[in-house]
């Protein structure tokens, strides 16, 4: 039974393929996708998980961390005072308007310190020295920013918010969930460049905890002290930023909306050739009921037709959507497709193929063993 459930299966290398290639180009949609997914939620939260701070004190009702809203930076002494708080600094985050040699203009976003260093960003240097960037009018600039910026090297200068900064340096990695090339440069240069929305202003305070302290009894006084900021762990912010473009937007609704179009298209295509190719093979599977064979013998052929065609086609839907991972790497995007994940939509593959074997089941059930004896 199961070298005729291969052999109407092959019977018709065309139909088999194009089986094979709806659930290869679900597999492909759904692994891509999702990767894709995967990827730009890994750079939402990106900073914050390199960032070395123990806690994140923001504006209250903050959304996220691209997005701060800013608050006297004078605030910082109050929380250097704290019991157990090791180290406290600023971090400014804004957007600046960057004049490219085209003629045209991007926006950028900035991280600024005074001490990098002491905070871990940024935290893949490619190239130069982030001290240098307390010397003078200059900034480091992610290698991703080729996509939107053109090609630039170090030494380069651009203009920013009208004033002319050269580049010292660049970095791998930085990217944003906004799609945004990232930047750094000092704190009093940053906010030098745009007094009237940062003097005096800061974005964030990063928040180094001594050794042996306890998180919980520190936060507690910290946010006691100032009751108009939250005061988040590293990982409850990371958190708080990933979540709110899954919730807050359409961007999660897209990605599941994708996986069901992939999953329905794999199942009609699967359950069409799979159909047709039973409805042309009627007699074998009556031939079948004819020598006593049950309809659970029956279902055991159609399944291992199924589990073929799944195996097949998600052999090839997974080569395709690991072939795009570089491809993506070219346009500084990232496709994240953890192993567990994979093995998810294998399994995923082989129940949907499954289920569209269901619509060829209840026609050959029902078959007349007679059917074999009729001309």
């Amino acid at each position: 039974m199961v070298d005729l459930g291969l052999k109407t299966l092959l019977h018709d290398k065309t139909k088999f393929a194009i089986t094979v290639a709806g659930v290869a180009f679900a597999v492909t949609l759904v692994l891509a996708q999702v990767g894709l997914f995967n990827g730009l939620l890994d750079n939402s939260d990106l900073s914050i998980r390199k960032c070395s701070a123990d806690l994140w004190i923001t504006s209250h009702n903050t959304a996220n961390v691209d997005f701060p809203q800013r608050f006297p930076e004078t605030i910082v002494e109050r929380v250097r005072t704290v019991p157990g708080v090791s180290r406290a600094d600023n971090l400014l985050f804004s957007y600046v308007n960057v004049a490219l040699p085209s003629g045209a203009s991007e926006n950028a976003v900035v991280y600024a310190l005074k001490d990098f260093k002491a905070w871990n960003l940024p935290w893949d240097i490619k190239d130069g020295q982030i001290e240098d960037l307390r010397r003078g009018r200059f900034l480091f600039l992610d290698e991703g920013a080729r996509r939107r910026f053109g090609d630039f090297k170090t030494g380069d200068f651009r203009e920013i918010q009208e004033t002319r900064l050269r580049i010292v340096g660049q970095t791998r990695q930085a990217q944003s969930f906004t799609t945004n090339p990232i930047s750094f440069m000092d704190y009093d240069l940053l906010a030098s460049l745009q007094p009237e929305f940062l003097g005096g202003k800061t974005s964030y305070i990063l928040v180094r905890l001594a050794a042996g302290t306890d998180v919980g009894t520190v936060r507690a006084e910290i946010q006691r002290r100032l009751p108009y900021q939250d005061v988040f762990t590293r990982d409850e912010w990371a958190k708080k930023s990933r979540d709110y473009w899954v919730v807050n937007t359409g961007i999660g609704m897209n990605a599941y909306l994708t996986v069901f179009l992939g999953c329905l298209v794999g199942l009609v295509v699967v359950g069409q050739t799979l159909y047709t190719s039973t409805m042309e093979h009627i007699k074998e599977f009556g031939t079948v009921k004819a020598i006593g064979g049950t309809n659970r013998d029956i279902y055991a052929i159609l399944a291992r037709q199924a589990t073929v065609a799944a195996a097949v086609g998600f052999a090839f839907g997974l080569a395709m959507a690991l072939s795009l991972k570089p491809l993506a790497e070219k346009i500084y995007l990232k496709l994240i497709m953890p192993v567990p994940f994979i093995l998810l939509v294998g399994v995923g593959t082989v129940l949907m193929c499954l289920a569209a074997a269901m619509l060829s089941f209840r026609k050959v059930a029902n078959i007349d063993p007679g059917l074999v004896f009729r001309s």
